[in-house]
């Protein structure tokens, strides 16, 4: 019998995750883990690149008081 259900468990510790995988090789179901961020994959490069160019020197700290002034 196929099925295509899709089922997304979220485990909360590495111990779940091990109990997991143990229960679905135990009644051999195939299932495959996928490392996927919940993140646009571009916008990830842009956090990146900017904490790179910023370690670099490309960048400025700036104050409370002119962010504040930003604001009025």
């Amino acid at each position: 019998m196929k099925t295509n259900n899709i089922y997304i468990a979220q485990p909360a510790n590495r111990e779940q995750v091990t109990a997991l995988e143990a229960f679905m090789k135990a009644l051999k179901i195939k299932f495959e883990v996928r490392k996927e961020s919940p993140y646009d994959p571009g916008f990830v490069e842009k956090i990146l690149q900017g904490d790179a160019d910023f370690e670099a020197g490309k960048g400025r700290k700036v104050t409370l008081d002119e962010l504040n002034k930003l604001w009025k």
